[in-house]
């Protein structure tokens, strides 16, 4: 590894670590607790690097909210890749990463409540939660489309986008509600039903997203 490769490489370690710090405290302590000194603590650094690498307190929290965004799709996203094979199998296991930990959780619900009021008044904020929300969108499209296809369902670009919208729908509620765990039901129901629900929404036969591959935390 170069020299190059290396401040680089440490330079990444440096920003996701200050990322995932202001995180921490933004669910510990909400936007106006998480100063400069509580993250800096988190991360075990010194306040100079927030300047450093960001120049701002405002521009650290805004990349710590691309940076939560980006870990809910790709945490999920991955999950799918790592199902090789059947089509049915990768949209199942994108199903389950949302509905499971480590994206089920309340923290991370938390933090995507406490971001979502900005973004109506921000632009930057706006903006993150557009591109966000358009790369969640177009990976569900990827998983929906060849699923449709082979069961001899409509898969066209259309098709898969306004199954891609409700989808995306279901799940949001189901990840909001179950995150938060009021318990009127178990969280173990979770898994399941966002397995039977997609198919019915997606108009699939019964079993047609069920799979040999077992989710973290799936339950019956």
């Amino acid at each position: 590894m170069s020299r190059k490769d290396f401040q680089r490489l440490s330079q990444d370690f440096r920003r996701s670590s200050l990322m995932e710090a202001t995180l921490v405290c933004i669910a510990q302590y909400g936007l106006t607790g998480a100063t400069v000194r509580r993250i800096t603590e988190e991360a075990g650094v010194t306040p100079g690097m927030v300047r450093h690498y960001f120049g701002s307190k405002n521009e650290l929290i805004t990349n710590a909210y691309a940076y939560l965004v980006g870990q809910l799709t790709s945490g999920a996203g991955e999950r799918a890749r790592q199902a090789s094979g059947e089509s049915g199998l990768q949209l199942r296991q994108f199903l389950l990463a949302n509905l499971t930990t480590p994206n089920l959780s309340e923290d991370k619900v938390s933090l995507w409540a406490t971001f979502i009021g900005r973004v109506k008044y921000e632009r930057e904020f706006a903006d993150i939660h557009r591109e966000g929300y358009r790369d969640f969108l177009n990976l569900l499209e990827t998983l929906i489309e060849p699923v449709l296809q082979e069961h001899g369902l409509p898969h066209g670009g259309e098709v898969c986008r306004r199954h891609a919208i409700a989808l995306n729908g279901l799940i949001d509620g189901l990840w909001m509600e179950g995150s938060l765990d009021s318990g009127l039901y178990s969280r173990a129901i979770l898994p399941g039903l966002i397995i039977e629900a997609g198919e019915r929404l997606l108009g699939l036969p019964a079993g047609s997203l069920a799979g040999p591959v077992t989710a973290p935390d799936e339950q019956g």
